[in-house]
C-alpha cells in the first residue's frame, strides 16, 4: 500500500526540466542584462548541461555561473523557462528542485516569476516573486551572508531556520544535493496569499525532509499568474566582485497543491 500511495503521489508532479536529454536545453533563455565585462565578452555566463556519476550511475545536470573563472563584471545572468502550466491567482502549487553549490564565493537566486520575458530581462531580480538564494557574499550595509539557503521576506532576505536548534542553518556544503519543496501560495495578499514555505532534505543537518521556513513572502506580491522559472547569478561589480562559484540544477518538478514526496 505505501509504495502504492507514492507512486499516486509521484505521478502527480509536472515535469519541467531533469537535463537528462543530451546537449539540449531546448526551452531555456539565457540572457546577461547588465554586462559590463571589459574588454567585452559576449554572453559571459556559463550555463549548461554536464555529466556526473551519482550512486553509480550517469547523472546530468545544469551548471549555472555568472561567467569563467577570473571574469567580472556580469551583474545580470538570468535564464529563465516556461512552466508547462501556470500556477493561477488562488492556487497552490509546490515546486521541487534540486541544487548542489559547486563552489563559493558566490551569489546565486532562483525561483518563480509571473512575467513575461521582456519584462523578466527588463526587472532581472524584481522578476521574482517566490526566490530562493545561495551567496556567501558581503552586502553594502556590512552584513556578511553565510552561504546558508535563504528566502525573501518583506524586509530583505532571512535565513532557512533548523528547528532543532531554533537557529539559522548551517552555510550549504559544497558538493553535496540538496533536494528543496516550496510551497507557493499564490492567493491574493487579502486572503493570506503570495506566500510560500520551505522544506529541506539533505546533508548530515538535515538527514530527513525538514520543514524550514514557513510563510516567507513573495518578492513583489503582483498577485498575476505565476509562469516562468527563473535562476539569476551575479559577479558583483567589478570595483568588489563576489566571485563566480556555481551553482548545479537538477529536477525541476511542480505539483498542484501541497505535495511532500519525492518526484523521482
Amino acid at each position: 500500500m505505501m509504495a502504492n500511495h507514492v507512486q499516486a503521489h509521484n505521478k502527480s508532479w509536472i515535469l519541467i526540466d531533469n537535463f537528462e536529454q543530451k546537449n539540449n536545453l531546448v526551452g531555456w533563455t539565457k540572457a546577461d542584462t547588465k554586462n559590463d565585462t571589459a574588454p567585452n565578452i559576449p554572453n559571459p555566463q556559463v550555463t549548461e548541461q554536464r555529466s556526473e556519476k551519482l550512486h553509480s550511475k550517469d547523472n546530468t545536470y545544469l551548471i549555472k555561473k555568472p561567467a569563467a573563472e577570473n571574469i567580472i563584471g556580469n551583474r545580470k545572468a538570468l535564464t529563465y523557462k516556461k512552466l508547462p502550466v501556470q500556477v493561477a491567482v488562488g492556487e497552490s502549487y509546490t515546486f521541487y528542485t534540486r541544487i548542489n553549490v559547486e563552489s563559493f564565493p558566490n551569489n546565486h537566486a532562483f525561483g518563480i516569476s509571473n512575467m513575461h520575458p521582456k519584462d523578466i530581462e527588463l526587472n532581472d531580480y524584481n522578476a521574482f516573486e517566490p526566490t530562493l538564494r545561495v551567496t556567501d557574499k558581503t552586502e553594502s550595509n556590512g552584513l556578511i551572508n553565510t552561504g546558508a539557503l535563504m528566502v525573501k521576506v518583506e524586509k530583505g532576505y532571512a535565513n532557512i531556520v533548523n528547528p532543532v536548534t531554533q537557529k539559522d542553518a548551517k552555510p550549504l556544503i559544497a558538493g553535496v544535493w540538496y533536494q528543496i519543496w516550496y510551497v507557493v501560495n499564490n492567493a491574493l495578499l487579502s486572503d493570506n496569499g503570495q506566500t510560500y514555505d520551505v522544506y529541506i532534505q539533505g546533508s548530515d543537518e538535515f538527514p530527513t525532509q525538514t520543514k524550514v521556513y514557513t510563510n516567507a513572502t513573495f518578492r513583489m506580491a503582483r498577485e498575476l499568474p505565476l509562469i516562468y522559472f527563473l535562476m539569476n547569478a551575479n559577479t558583483g561589480p567589478k570595483s568588489h566582485p563576489y566571485g563566480n562559484g556555481g551553482v548545479k540544477y537538477d529536477d525541476l518538478y511542480m505539483s498542484k497543491n501541497v505535495n511532500l514526496s519525492k518526484p523521482m
